[in-house]
């Protein structure tokens, strides 16, 4: 069964702290482009090692244009230092390595701690999923778009439950909404964010979905 399909069998629910607005969603719903499905487009190779395609570029690279890129930082410290609480810096590296905090997980709702030797308990998801993103028209762009979007703090990136994120993978909003309803509309506005800065289309089922979860939001 979709997401879709499911949504008008959930009852409406109070959304989590800092969701936009039925208004703003919809108006987003309104920018983002449409497609009937999404395409199947060769070459995505998201690994960097040697002969691999490495077509986002290296995973968590400092050297981008966006925001936090050339701050000496590697991008994963640089989400988790905004998304934790209670943050610990390891000493002598300019607070940037992370190694601990606390995760109010805006997937499943849980209060996770976050300790650099259990790291995996926490990963950092591309909301809008760079497969995806690539299938669906970043395939096309030049390789320094494509790293910027993989690493984009402001936009596609968040800190989250690393058993969500390994069970969302490279799902879209018509197949996976997050499990702890009080995000949804917290999570349809993240998404068609980054969709709508850049220029990335959804599929109308995906439109569908985000619809139904906006006419269920404030």
């Amino acid at each position: 069964m979709s997401v879709l399909a499911g949504c008008s069998l959930i009852a409406p629910v109070e959304p989590a702290p800092g969701s936009p607005p039925a208004s703003a969603l919809d108006d987003l719903l309104a920018r983002v482009a449409v497609v009937p499905e999404r395409p199947d487009v060769p070459g995505y190779q998201r690994s960097c090692k040697q002969g691999d395609g490495c077509v986002f570029g290296p995973a968590w690279t400092d050297d981008h244009d966006g925001p936090g890129g050339h701050d000496g930082c590697g991008t994963r410290d640089n989400v988790l230092a905004l998304s934790l609480t209670d943050v610990q810096f390891r000493p002598g590296t300019n607070d940037c390595v992370v190694v601990a905090g606390t995760l109010a997980d805006p997937y499943s709702g849980e209060v996770l701690p976050f300790t650099k030797q259990n790291a995996n308990e926490v990963q950092i998801d591309h909301v809008y999923p760079l497969a995806a993103a690539w299938d669906m028209g970043a395939a096309a762009w030049p390789l320094e778009t494509r790293v910027r979007f993989a690493n984009d703090l402001d936009v596609n990136l968040m800190a989250v439950s690393g058993a969500e994120n390994q069970a969302k993978s490279d799902k879209t909003p018509a197949d996976w909404l997050p499990p702890d309803p009080t995000y949804h509309c917290f999570y349809v506005g993240r998404y068609l964010t980054a969709a709508v800065s850049y220029g990335l289309p959804v599929t109308a089922a995906d439109r569908d979905a985000m619809a139904a979860v906006s006419a269920g939001c404030p």
